[in-house]
């Protein structure tokens, strides 16, 4: 059975910043591709940014050159760095492996 434990979300002013971090166990991590999603109230699921298990990365337009995606196999943990946070970037983000597993999500609130 696939676990995620995800942490880092929280309230930042805008332009701050955040790193999210998701643990994996119960599976192979370093063969999956990973992802982080977010939803935002009243909202659809939307892809934020992936990272293949060759590390290729993919960003959605609106966090492109603000957001990064990495991740470390030999922790199974996949990052999310978040930098000139803005008040739309407001949602709850999800760890997703290999668009099938979902972890249970964290909540990023971005207000002064």
């Amino acid at each position: 059975q696939v676990q995620f434990v995800e942490s880092g979300g929280g309230l930042v002013q805008p332009g701050g910043s955040l790193r999210l971090s998701c643990a994996v166990s119960g599976s192979i991590f370093s063969i999956y591709d990973m992802g982080w999603y977010r939803q935002a109230p009243g909202k659809q699921r939307e892809l934020v940014a992936g990272i293949s298990r060759d590390e290729i990365t993919t960003y959605a337009d609106s966090v492109k050159g603000r957001f990064t995606i990495s991740r470390d196999n030999a922790k199974k943990t996949v990052y999310l760095q978040m930098n000139s946070l803005k008040p739309e970037d407001t949602a709850v983000y999800y760890c997703v492996m290999s668009r099938t597993f979902w972890g249970q999500g964290t909540q990023v609130t971005v207000s002064s």
